[in-house]
């Protein structure tokens, strides 16, 4: 149907609040489908997806045995096809508890664990719990866009705190004191890190629980790839020091079991001088439970048997795929001369390079670069400024090894054509 006259209506697109002419958030996934329409069909090879940290589709990343019997157990079972409680089921978040508590000073209870929709989801709910009018959260760049993006729905302020690629992407603590004010909530930190594969020291997690105490904060522990290390860095988690500062752990089954579909997360309060408790954060914390959806109660039901019955071998496994992989890609990478690795990644499934565009012809910034990779090679990776940092690039090396090779082979071909010549 047509309408014969021009009718106005009431409503249109709005990305942040109250700003009508604002343009459509930064997301990853965003950014991504942009680059992939750029792709050039009749391009008859393989599409090489160095762009996100979703490897599921590679049998090598396939989840373990464990994992998959606990769901078809829990379904099968059929006393899991009901609405789940606010904040999760009970026997789900004491194995969380239990899990976490392994590598902690003190033991969790369920009643610190929130069952969220994946990883995303316990941002969205922090976000909302802390927000108020004119209140503050302090965000890496480079970083993972989500938390800019939630903060805005939120009318939170976002201030950007750098990472030091010279220091290992180390906090910058300076820029975080200067940054903070009286109206600052808290800082969030990734550990393992997405995008820059670091993985922060114990004793600069110490100084970063330090530095929050100082400045009254809490700590967002963005931890989706914890246990994922394959380097000299041994992974710590930041609840470790939640006597000197609080700490909201956020985490999912998606990346160690690499089943990032099947969107089971959750955020812990650990707490135990019970400062957030006496803030009332966690009775925040459930009101915005109860205003979001649940993830699926059959999931939620087989946590238990995964955490338990999955092996080592399983995660010794993936590990060793990961270093492998990790390898390959920083060496080949290192072969390409408008490409600059300033550190082998010890976690995560991602590094981040520098371009130097100079070297380059016909390139002008780290957008054009991945569309152009993509129309030429059909190589999808993401550019720095979808995490904060223009010019540089997120790669992702959680693939199988030949792809990988296949990938940095082409890309390297591909700046080889564009080079400037002399």
């Amino acid at each position: 149907m047509v309408e014969k006259e021009k009718k106005k209506w009431n409503f249109e697109g709005n990305f942040h609040g109250e700003q009508k002419t604002a343009s459509p958030p930064i997301t990853v996934r965003g950014i991504l489908y942009m680059i992939m329409r750029s792709l050039n069909k009749d391009d008859d090879r393989p599409i090489i997806p160095l762009g996100h940290g979703d490897p599921s589709a590679f049998p090598c990343f396939r989840t373990s045995a464990a994992a998959e019997d606990a769901v078809v157990d829990a379904l099968r079972s059929a006393r899991y096809n009901s609405y789940s409680p606010t904040v999760g089921i009970l026997p789900a978040r004491r194995a969380i508890a239990g899990y976490l508590s392994h590598d902690l000073p003190y033991n969790l209870s369920p009643d610190d664990v929130y069952l969220t929709v994946g990883c995303s989801n316990a941002i969205e709910v922090i976000i909302e719990a802390l927000a108020r009018p004119g209140a503050n959260i302090l965000v890496p760049r480079p970083g993972f866009p989500y938390y800019d993006v939630r903060a805005a729905c939120s009318n939170l302020e976002v201030r950007h705190y750098d990472l030091l690629p010279d220091k290992g992407w180390e906090v910058d603590l300076e820029a975080v004191e200067a940054l903070s004010d009286e109206n600052t909530v808290a800082m969030v930190i990734i550990n393992p890190g997405n995008p820059c594969g670091n993985v922060h020291s114990p004793q600069h997690l110490e100084k970063i629980a330090e530095k929050a105490r100082k400045l009254g904060i809490l700590v967002i522990a963005d931890e989706v790839y914890e246990q994922i290390t394959f380097g000299s860095t041994k992974f710590v988690p930041m609840a470790a020091f939640a006597a000197t500062v609080p700490v909201i752990t956020l985490g999912s089954i998606s990346k160690r079991w690499t089943v990032p579909g099947w969107r089971l997360g959750w955020l812990v309060t650990c707490d135990p001088t019970a400062a957030l408790k006496n803030s009332g954060l966690n009775e925040r914390i459930t009101a915005c439970l109860e205003v979001t959806t649940d993830p699926a109660t059959f999931v939620q039901a087989a946590v238990p048997q995964i955490l338990e019955k999955t092996k080592e071998e399983f995660y010794s496994n993936i590990i060793a795929i990961l270093r492998r992989c990790a390898d390959i890609c920083f060496d080949r990478l290192q072969e390409i001369p408008c490409i600059t690795c300033p550190s082998k990644p010890e976690g995560s499934m991602f590094l981040m390079v520098k371009l130097n565009l100079e070297l380059l012809d016909d390139i002008g910034d780290d957008m054009e670069f991945c569309i152009k990779l993509a129309e030429e090679e059909s190589v999808v990776v993401l550019p720095g400024v979808a995490v904060g940092m223009k010019n540089w690039l997120r790669v992702t090396f959680a693939c199988d090894h030949s792809c990988l090779e296949d990938g940095l082979g082409r890309m390297k071909a591909f700046c080889q054509r564009h080079a400037k010549k002399h």
